[in-house]
This record gives C-alpha cells, structure tokens and sequence, in this order.
C-alpha cells in the first residue's frame, strides 16, 4: 500500500510513520512539516555496508551523498553507521567538520570549487578531493605545494553512459557540465599532467551517470569504460590506480508502480562486471566507492501540510492549496517530480478525488503535483507526501519570505527537532539599513 516501509494506519484510520501517528505530529509541532524516521536510515545505511563488504570483501566504501539531505543529526548518523560522506561545499564540510566526521572518510566534490574551499579541504585533511577539471587541478597544485601538502585526488570522468533518466539529472554523457571528456582525449591528457605534479597524488577515477535510475545495466556499462580507462593509463603512464568510485544515482519508490532495484542485487551484479574487468584487463582490483543518497534517506522522509482553500473549477480540475509547495519542495516545478500523497487523517479511506496539489507561493507553478489521487479532501486536512526525505529539505529556499519547515526526526518510536523552523527574525537576520 505504501511506498515506504517505515508507513503504516494505525487503528484511528491515521497514517502513521515510524510507528508515530503523523496527525498527532502536525498538531505537535505544526505544519509544513518535514518528518523522517531515523531507524529507516540506518538500516539503509547498514543494507548498504552490508552488501559492499559481502561482493568486494571488504576492499570499499559506501559514502553518503549529503547533498540529499544535510544537517548534524544526518552526518552524526552516517558517521556512527561507518559510512564515509560526500561534500559538495564548504558548507556541507563545514556542517561534517561541526559533529566531528573523520577527514580520512570525507570526498569532496564539485565542477567549480573556489580557492577557499579549495584550502578548507587541505587545511581538515580531506580524504579525497574529486577534481572535475583541469584549471582546479592546477590551482590545488598550487595550494598543495605552498602548504607543503600533497593532495589525494580523483578524477571525475564523463563515461558517456546514457542514464535513461530526466535530462536534468543526466550527468555522465560528454555535454555536461561535470567531469572530464574520455572522447576528447582530455581526461588522458588530464591524468597525465597530474602524474607530474608535486603537489598532487592522482589515487583514482570517479563517475557519476545520473540520478533516479531503475535498471543495472547503464551502473554496469559505467564500471567497464571506467577500468578499460583506468587499464589504458597503466599501459600509457605505468600508474596503476588505486581507487574507483562509481557515484550514485539508485532509484527509489515515490510511485506505487515504480520498481528500484534492490540494492543486495546491484552490487551483485555490478560487482560481477567489476571482477570480470579486472581479469580481462590485467588490473588489480581497486578499492570500490558508491556514493548513496536519495536511496538513503527518500524513503524515510515525508512533509505534512494542512490544506487551506479546495477550489473546484469543473470539467478542469479541482486545486487544494497547502501551508507549504515549491518553497520546502521545488522539485515538481524543477523537472516534474512525481509524488505519491494522501490525507493523513483519512488514509485508511479509499483514494476517490483526483487533485492538484498547489503550494501557497505567488506563482501558477507553484504545484507539488498534478492529477494526484488521494482521499476526499476539505479545509483543515492534513496531507502527507510521501518520500520526501531527499532533497526537499536541501533544495528548500525563502521565496517570498516564506519561513523554511523543521525537521522532525524519530528514533525508537521517540521525537526529536534535529533542525529547527525558522522564525520571522530568521527571515530578517541578515538585512541591513
């Protein structure tokens, strides 16, 4: 019935996450709301761990891509579960450093890293910076050598590996704006220079093909061009790399019909292709890197609202306007995003109106979706959208000066805020007369 497995009625016909009755929770701390259950994360992060270590012996790392959704508690969460953690910014680094996450399991990210994060990474003892281009790489040179550091660094490579996913979310392929070109010649040349650098210790490849994929193959396909490449650099340099990261991007459930992969069988078979590489080519096996996000904490998340005005207009559609839309959730207006919602005080009822749910912004897109089936609906509901545990909170702003939701995390059946809801000084703090 649910998308999640940490959803559930309860005997008031309430939906209930965590066991926790969500309407009790909209009246406890208010909407919007975001809500996550802390223990569904952890037993994502262990199936994760679990598996890596059952296909590569050991020799990996899952890594946590705190993009998805990041604040202390989340960090402190994956640091305690022994994942390692992905960094995008120096406020994401800022936010690890803040709960104590150890440097060494720390890979930072990104297409135009500026100097100063370019030194709070060396400065913390980053693990590894992930290098997307050639001027970064000669400015961290640079910056390693005048504080006498050299730093470990990987690659992001452009596979050219079709994600068969929204054209927004496709990263792999040579038009974008990600990575270095293996058709170009440019990340050879790349490599080659790095070799040569003093500041510089080249440990490896990285790639990411994309976000919300459902199928093996393009993860498969990904892992072949990057060891075949990996195998020309030691035929043409004699370095043979140690580390081999190949990103994200696994599919989750926010639709009834949709059907992810289940991640026991991903790292089956792409660990399969992995080894076979390996002997084909003549490559030691390198330490494995994925990085998990979406997959982690989607499914464990969900936002409540109170419905406002039903507007019906008929023969066309009926609008049911919320207390929160494109401000704590821009992803139907970025690209479309499909989610599954009901009525949290009536979820045991059949789903019998197809609406729009419409956010209260001053803007017609402001849409959390169209055409969505949930229970009959009046002023006063409280809606629930389900698997919203990614990127929602992370891509959240203040338009219209909209105070941004808390976030309520449950652990054992117990409540917590792990952030806080903005209030009207939040909105203010940083204005100036």
């Amino acid at each position: 019935m649910f998308v999640s497995d940490c959803l559930g009625l309860n005997a008031l016909g309430h939906l209930t996450i965590g066991g926790r009755d969500t309407v009790e929770l909209a009246q406890t701390y208010g909407t919007p709301l975001y809500v996550m259950d802390e223990d569904e994360i952890r037993q994502a992060c262990q199936s994760y761990r679990e598996s890596i270590n059952k296909y590569y012996g050991g020799h990996g790392m899952v890594t946590y891509a705190s993009k998805a959704f990041c604040c202390k508690a989340i960090c402190k969460t994956v640091m305690e579960e022994g994942l390692g953690l992905d960094v995008v910014s120096l406020g994401e680094l800022y936010t690890a450093q803040s709960v104590g996450f150890p440097a060494e399991r720390i890979f930072f990210h990104g297409n135009n890293k500026t100097v100063e994060e370019l030194c709070a990474a060396l400065e913390y003892g980053v693990g590894q910076i992930v290098v997307d281009n050639v001027t970064e790489l000669m400015i961290l040179n640079e910056l390693a050598i005048s504080a006498k550091e050299k730093a470990n660094i990987l690659f992001r490579i452009k596979p050219g590996i079709d994600a068969h996913t929204h054209d927004f979310v496709r990263t792999g392929q040579i038009d974008s704006k990600f990575g270095l070109a293996l058709e170009t010649g440019e990340a050879m040349n790349a490599v080659k220079a790095a070799l040569s650098m003093e500041g510089i210790r080249l440990k490896g490849l990285h790639c990411h093909i994309g976000s919300q994929i459902f199928d093996i193959e393009p993860f498969e396909h990904a892992a072949e061009v990057m060891l075949q490449f990996m195998a020309d650099i030691k035929a043409q340099t004699g370095a043979e790399l140690e580390v081999l990261d190949l990103g994200g991007g696994f599919g989750i459930k926010y639709l009834p019909d949709h059907d992810p992969v289940e991640y026991d069988r991903y790292m089956m078979q792409v660990s399969g292709t992995v080894k076979k590489t390996c002997e084909k080519t003549g490559l030691r096996m390198p330490f494995i890197v994925i990085e998990p996000g979406r997959s982690i904490v989607g499914p464990a998340g969900i936002t409540l609202y109170t419905v406002g005005a039903v507007k019906e207009i008929p023969n066309i559609r009926t609008y049911v306007s919320v207390d929160g839309g494109m401000g704590d959730n821009p992803r139907y207006i970025l690209y479309q995003s499909q989610y599954e919602a009901m009525v949290a005080n009536k979820a045991g009822q059949p789903k019998t109106q197809s609406v729009t749910i419409a956010g209260k912004c001053c803007e017609s897109g402001d849409l959390i979706g169209e055409g969505m089936q949930i229970q009959q609906v009046e002023p006063g509901d409280i809606i629930a959208v389900l698997a919203t545990g990614a990127y929602n909170y992370s891509m959240s702003s203040n338009y219209n000066r909209i105070p941004k939701p808390p976030v309520v995390m449950l652990r054992g059946g117990k409540d917590r805020v792990v952030v806080k809801r903005e209030t009207m000084e939040d909105i203010v703090r940083n204005d100036l007369l």
